[in-house]
């Protein structure tokens, strides 16, 4: 094994290791957590590597560049699969994690198991139009701007539940739960009290709209933060600088 390699797999632990002790601590079991892989400055190289190493939950936050992974990896595994002496490995399932245009909808569609950022009904109706065309459903979580910052994107937390409500009724959309980000602080009780506004707005969705049997997970916590998330009830984390620590990066190779 190459120490590329060795390190892209210490990496791993580690953050499978901070996820089992952050469950221990808020009495919850690692399998109820969903860990995405997010590759924004994985290099290609890297990319397979994390595939290679068996991870199948891959998030990506620019819609070109998720579509083109997509298809890059799509071949790497095809290739693979060719080779009877490497056999085949599992297909990754992707997560668009970034802001979403509508007119990137029919981009991301064919690569996409779950759309986290949907934050207004205009982008949910250009999902569900093009769901529809495609004759198959699509997952969906609405981001929320709990920090209530204005460099966000997210519905304001006043004006979520009656999103949810219009979501929930779209054809073809299923309308899995919330995604929300927290402020880049060191101040943890700020992070808390974002992440437990999101778990607030989880109940009172749940207890108030119509919202279907998909609805069941948070999506909230990357790499600095997902100890307290998991806390506070996340159950997808995104997980990106942690995970390439000391590997090359986008970034790096280009430097």
């Amino acid at each position: 094994m190459s120490e590329f390699s060795k390190q892209l797999q210490a990496n791993l632990q580690k953050v499978h290791d901070g996820v089992r002790e952050a469950c221990e601590n808020a009495n919850r079991q690692p399998d109820e957590i969903k860990i995405v892989a997010v590759t924004k400055y994985a290099t290609i190289e890297l990319l397979k590597n994390i595939v290679d190493l068996g991870w199948t939950e891959l998030g990506e936050s620019r819609p070109q560049e998720l579509a083109a992974r997509g298809e890059a990896i799509h071949e790497f595994l095809s290739e693979r699969a060719r080779d009877m002496q490497a056999g085949a490995m599992p297909r990754p399932r992707w997560h668009m994690v970034g802001h979403l245009q509508r007119n990137k909808v029919k981009l991301v569609l064919p690569w996409v198991e779950m759309i986290h950022s949907v934050d207004s009904l205009r982008l949910g109706e250009e999902i569900s139009s093009e769901a529809v065309a495609r004759d198959t459903d699509v997952d969906v979580l609405m981001q929320v701007n709990t920090s209530n910052e204005s460099s966000k994107f997210g519905v304001a937390v006043g004006a979520a539940t009656h999103l949810a409500e219009m979501l929930a009724t779209l054809p073809n959309v299923n309308l899995c739960g919330l995604m929300t980000m927290a402020p880049l602080t060191e101040d943890r009780n700020t992070i808390y009290d974002c992440f437990m506004r999101c778990r607030e707005l989880y109940d009172e969705i749940t207890h108030e709209v119509e919202v279907g049997e998909h609805f069941r997970h948070m999506s909230m916590g990357m790499s600095r933060d997902y100890d307290i998330a998991i806390g506070c009830g996340a159950t997808i984390l995104r997980i990106g600088s942690a995970l390439i620590e000391g590997l090359p990066t986008i970034a790096s190779a280009t430097a």
